[in-house]
């Protein structure tokens, strides 16, 4: 029996200890229900609760994804300070943001080499770094 759409992103918000409501059930079909990776903003991401009969807020969006970051199912990639993307895909990989068409996409982490981080202030440690490679046409 296939999965639905419903029943992955029922067991993903139970995976970031998140009580399914509707709305955070919504975005989250659309996010994990096909089973694939997923790049998006929250505008993209209302857009498509939009075309698909989705009540929803832009406010509820951004605050949903906001939620599903801080639960550790997501993780917000910044691009140029003010824009944010939200990636389903929790393992650490970098990222090609096409100037373009202003789209973000995996790149592969097999070719990025890291020799060295600097030391972590006192008291720090580093949780994540962050690789967006930025693409423009020849």
């Amino acid at each position: 029996m296939a999965v639905s759409a419903i029943e992955r992103g029922t067991e993903w918000l139970a995976r970031g200890g998140l009580r399914p409501t509707r709305q955070r059930l919504a975005l989250a079909a659309l996010l994990v229900g096909d089973g694939e990776d997923r790049h998006v903003t929250a505008e993209s991401l209302f857009a498509l609760a939009d075309r698909t009969g989705e009540r929803v807020s832009l406010a509820t969006v951004y605050n949903t994804l906001r939620a599903f970051c801080e639960a550790g199912l997501m993780n917000e990639v910044v691009v140029d300070g003010s824009k944010s993307y939200f990636d389903t895909r929790m393992d650490d990989h970098p990222h090609f943001y096409w100037e373009d068409s202003g789209r973000l996409t995996d790149a592969p982490a097999e070719e990025l080499r890291i020799a060295g981080l600097p030391e972590a202030p006192e008291g720090m440690q580093v949780s994540r770094v962050d690789v967006v490679i930025r693409l423009k046409r020849a």
